[in-house]
C-alpha cells in the first residue's frame, strides 16, 4: 500500500515540475544506416533506418577508379562484400558485380554498394544526411568531386553535414562549398579536447562528433559555449544512449536508431530502464 501511495505522489510532482518541458529532441543518427540489423551502407540498412524514424543517415564515401563516390566504409571491399581489393582499383560498374549483403545474412544476398548520388536521390526529403569522407588525403580530387555531387543535387535544399577526422580537408571543403555544415570527428586517441581546439574548429565547423568515451558534461558545455553541437559515436546499447542523453548531447550516432527513437518522450528516465 505504501509503495502504491509513493508511486502516485511521485507522478503528481513529476507532472508539476515537467509540465512545460519539451519532449526529448535528441537527434537519432543511423550509423551506416540501421547497421545493427542490416548490412552497413546498403539500401537495406538505409530503408530500415527510415522505417525506424531516424533523423539522419550516416554513411561513408570513397572514390572509385572512375571518379565516382561509392558508399563504403573500408579502403578495401574484403570485409563487406564477396570480393577482394581496394575500392580505388575498381570502376563502379565492376563494384556493382559484388554482393554487399550476404556477409551479414543470406536474406540480404544481392545488396550492392550504392553510389552517393543514388542515395541522395532516393532519400532526399525523407531524411537528413551525415556524410563521412574516409581518408581524404588518399583520394585526389575528393573535395571537388563531393562539392560537385552536392551542388548537382541542390545543396541549398539538402540537409547535409559532411564530417571527417581530417580538419585540413574540412577547411578546404568549407572554402569551396561554405553552404554545407561540417562536423569534426575526434577519435579516442586524440586525448583531451581543449578550448583552444574548439576555437579553431568553430571557424569552419558546426558539429564536434567525438568518440563516446571522450564525452563529459564539461565537454558538452564547452562545445555549446563555442556555438557548436555535439553528436558522439557509436552507441550500441541502451545504457550508452541514456548516459549520453543525460549529458545533453544534441544527437547520437548509433547502429540501433530504434533504441533512440523508441525511448519514452519524457525528459526524465531511469538509468535502469531497457527497451524490450
Amino acid at each position: 500500500m505504501l509503495d502504491y501511495v509513493r508511486y502516485y505522489v511521485h507522478r503528481f510532482f513529476y507532472k508539476i515540475f515537467h509540465l512545460k518541458k519539451e519532449p526529448n529532441k535528441t537527434i537519432a543518427v543511423a550509423h551506416r544506416g540501421a547497421s545493427g540489423y542490416a548490412p552497413e551502407n546498403t539500401f537495406a540498412a538505409f530503408d530500415l533506418a527510415i522505417d525506424m524514424k531516424a533523423d539522419y543517415l550516416e554513411l561513408d564515401v570513397r572514390m572509385t577508379k572512375d571518379g565516382l563516390l561509392a558508399v563504403i566504409h573500408d579502403e578495401t571491399i574484403d570485409r563487406t562484400t564477396n570480393g577482394s581489393g581496394l575500392v580505388k582499383n575498381f570502376t563502379y560498374e565492376e563494384l556493382k558485380q559484388f554482393d554487399a549483403g550476404a556477409w551479414f545474412h543470406r536474406k540480404f544476398s544481392g545488396e550492392k554498394i550504392p553510389l552517393l548520388c543514388d542515395v541522395l536521390k532516393k532519400y532526399r526529403g525523407k531524411i537528413n544526411f551525415l556524410i563521412e569522407v574516409k581518408e581524404p588525403k588518399k583520394q585526389f580530387g575528393i573535395v571537388e568531386r563531393l562539392a560537385k555531387e552536392l551542388i548537382e543535387k541542390g545543396d541549398q535544399q539538402l540537409n547535409v553535414v559532411v564530417q571527417s577526422f581530417d580538419t585540413a580537408f574540412l577547411q578546404e571543403f568549407h572554402s569551396v562549398l561554405p553552404s554545407i555544415s561540417l562536423g569534426v570527428l575526434i577519435g579516442y586517441r586524440h586525448g583531451a579536447i581543449t578550448e583552444e581546439h574548439l576555437q579553431q574548429y568553430a571557424a569552419f565547423a558546426t558539429y564536434i562528433n567525438p568518440n563516446k568515451a571522450l564525452v563529459t558534461p564539461k565537454l558538452v558545455y564547452m562545445i555549446h559555449q563555442s556555438g557548436m553541437k555535439i553528436m558522439p559515436y557509436t552507441a550500441r546499447d541502451i545504457h550508452d544512449i541514456q548516459h549520453l542523453m543525460a549529458m545533453n548531447v544534441d544527437g547520437i550516432i548509433t547502429d540501433y536508431p530504434d533504441y533512440l527513437t523508441n525511448l519514452p518522450k519524457s525528459p526524465s528516465y531511469s538509468k535502469r530502464s531497457r527497451i524490450r
